[in-house]
């Protein structure tokens, strides 16, 4: 396995492990959000640039995401 390739799984892992957890804390959205950019980064680095633009609007929309639920009052989450 190449360190490109070892990257990948990472980076594919934590987005999957980080949205099975969004529902426990608003932490986890964020840390989505830093997983797809990861995602992003393995794209663009293996040559596949539209993965790697995918996953930067996943990014970018994860991170929205977080930001409103910061918002919210306390106690309140929608589902």
């Amino acid at each position: 396995m190449t360190p490109l390739s070892a990257f990948g799984l990472f980076a594919v892992t934590a987005m999957l492990v980080t949205y099975a957890l969004e529902q426990r804390s608003s932490w986890f959205v964020l840390a989505f959000a830093v997983a797809c950019a990861l995602g992003s980064a393995y794209g663009f680095l293996q040559g596949a640039w539209p993965f790697g633009v995918v996953e930067a609007m996943w990014s970018v929309v994860a991170v929205r995401r977080w930001w409103y639920t910061q918002q919210e009052p306390e106690g309140y989450r929608r589902k």
